[in-house]
């Protein structure tokens, strides 16, 4: 995922793109879209965001959201790392049993 973001940024500074289409402010960024959205802006290049929910949010909910993400994205890095810990270890007793 960091890797298509790098790349989106490169090509933003390379000027390769105009605008940049997402659904929801959050798929491009979780936190700070006012920043990536200037520092696009500064390029020339435009994001249009597809969602037309323009709901107004509390700064309570937008911290719980903020809360919510950020736990969601440990989590997924945690089971992740997890599976591929398990992963290895399983390919590593395949490997034994097939030598023995």
């Amino acid at each position: 995922m960091v890797e298509r973001l790098k790349s989106l940024i490169d090509k933003v500074i390379d000027g390769e793109i105009s605008v940049v289409v997402i659904e929801h402010r959050d798929r491009l960024t979780r936190f700070q879209f006012p920043i990536f959205e200037r520092f696009f802006t500064s390029y020339g290049t435009e994001i249009e965001v597809l969602s037309n929910t323009t709901e107004d949010k509390s700064y309570e909910q937008e911290l719980a959201d903020d809360l919510i993400s950020i736990i969601a994205s440990f989590s997924g890095k945690l089971y992740g790392k997890r599976s591929a810990t398990n992963r290895k270890k399983k390919k590593e007793r395949k490997g034994s049993e097939e030598d023995g």
